[in-house]
């Protein structure tokens, strides 16, 4: 709630892993969406004539739509991007534009996110969940959480080492129900792997568990990330990067304008804008991804002619 700008009130310092930035924060939504099965000439595949196969691929290529933007939302940039997913979604659903499927970074993605949007809006999330933040999984050794079995149905945690926690306390962290397994004094203190389990004063282990559906979600999804078929189908948001870089060379890194409503309306214009480039360029058959020349090899070529 800090002020951090006598000339804009509005501004908000964000970080973002070793960025850091004053103002706001913006959230792009677009189309990713595949060409649909070729019909226009079921034949053409069985023809020998070159000109008969260049007409069939100018044909379908006729099929593939542009990529446009369906969403622009600016926050302050304390907001974290999952704070964003729902209110995203709703705003896509009341457009009729809610998508099957949402392709997202980890930072809009958690348990509770992926298993509400489904439940709410039929929307399946794909993207990396974030990594376990304990020490143990940060050091990379030592018993993280994923090396513990919770039995809910007894309300148990079981440690690698084979002892069970003594307590489980309900609780809620960050507005989100949970439970916290604490294991006791007597079996903590002389395990001889307590040293890669805990550096607790207290001599002892205490886990925060997600209810059920949430762990079973967040478990899923981190086993499925490591997948062939995960990575190939979530390489579609590629896509929005490069749509990021295009608003970003028309001046989406600076705000024109103090006020978060104002910077607001300037980012639905500057949607319309980038929207009506990416028609134009469909509709002429100009390519958007144009090759860029580094100045090394422009004085390659400029040598070579």
């Amino acid at each position: 709630m800090r002020i951090a700008s006598p000339y804009d009130t509005d501004a908000r310092w964000g970080v973002k892993r070793d960025t850091f930035w004053l103002g706001c924060t913006l959230h792009i939504t677009g189309t990713c969406d595949d060409a649909p099965p070729c019909s226009c000439h079921p034949d053409a595949a069985a023809r020998p004539s070159a000109a008969g196969g260049r007409e069939h691929d100018k044909a379908c290529a006729q099929m593939v739509f542009p990529d446009l933007i369906t969403s622009v939302a600016a926050t302050d940039a304390t907001v974290t991007g999952n704070q964003m997913t729902g209110v995203i979604h709703g705003e896509l659903a009341g457009k009729d534009l809610a998508p099957g499927r949402h392709y997202l970074d980890s930072g809009y993605l958690s348990a509770a996110v992926v298993v509400a949007a489904l439940a709410t809006w039929g929307v399946a999330l794909i993207g990396p969940l974030l990594a376990d933040t304990s020490a143990q999984a940060r050091a990379g050794h030592g018993y993280a959480r994923a090396d513990f079995t919770v039995d809910y149905d007894s309300q148990a945690v079981t440690c690698p080492q084979g002892r069970t926690s003594s307590s489980w306390t309900p609780c809620t962290q960050r507005g989100q129900a949970a439970a916290v397994a604490t294991f006791s004094v007597s079996d903590c203190g002389p395990c001889p792997a307590r040293a890669q389990c805990t550096t607790s004063s207290k001599k002892r282990r205490q886990l925060t568990v997600l209810p059920r559906d949430l762990a079973e979600a967040q478990a899923a999804a981190r086993a499925a990330e490591n997948t062939i078929p995960f990575q190939a189908d979530y390489a579609r948001r590629a896509g929005v990067e490069g749509t990021m870089h295009q608003a970003a060379s028309h001046g989406a890194r600076r705000a024109r304008y103090r006020g978060l409503p104002e910077t607001r309306l300037d980012h639905v214009y500057m949607a319309c804008a980038l929207n009506l480039l990416r028609l134009e360029a469909f509709w002429t058959g100009t390519p958007l991804d144009r090759q860029r020349t580094s100045h090394l090899a422009r004085l390659e070529l400029g040598l070579a002619a």
